[in-house]
């Protein structure tokens, strides 16, 4: 049964959404999966400037985000992730959309976020989301494979968006 996309709720996440983020990142690769513990304070620490997308009581989209200390007009996103139930709807930008809009990034005129080389679905959301918001997306090498992944992990790099109007 196809529930509608009207009933597609955004909300704020909480600590007893924890356990279903780890799953829902753990059904998205190539996303790193972090322990549930990460995610639970995710859900609690940074709710203000995450969001959880919910369908019919199961969760199937989330970003979490931050704004770093020592960059209050900057928000990082750390993870996107849409279940393959809800591909292909525009969700990972709408929620996107709707953490910038928020109260919580008032003030807020950058996004950052890494990005592996191959990742393009990442790729291509962060630059309609810069397209959509008329501002430039720069792009620079933020942590090295051998230098700060021992050759463990593929280079991440960094999508800075900005500046751009609430």
């Amino acid at each position: 049964m196809n529930v509608p996309k009207s009933a597609l709720l955004l909300r704020k996440p909480q600590a007893q959404d924890g356990a279903a983020l780890h799953a829902l990142i753990e059904a998205c690769p190539p996303l790193d999966l972090n322990s549930v513990y990460c995610y639970l304070l995710q859900c609690s620490h940074f709710a203000a400037t995450s969001v959880v997308a919910e369908r019919a009581g199961e969760l199937v989209g989330a970003i979490t985000g931050y704004r770093p200390p020592a960059q209050g007009d900057t928000l990082f996103i750390w993870q996107v992730a849409v279940s393959d139930k809800a591909r292909g709807e525009g969700l990972a930008r709408r929620m996107l959309n709707h953490i910038v809009d928020g109260e919580a990034c008032a003030g807020v005129a950058f996004m950052e976020t890494t990005v592996t080389d191959d990742n393009r679905a990442s790729w291509a959301l962060f630059e309609s989301f810069a397209r959509q918001r008329e501002a430039p997306l720069q792009r620079s090498l933020k942590f090295d494979r051998e230098t700060h992944f021992l050759g463990a992990h593929d280079s991440e790099y960094l999508a800075r968006i900005g500046p751009f109007q609430r």
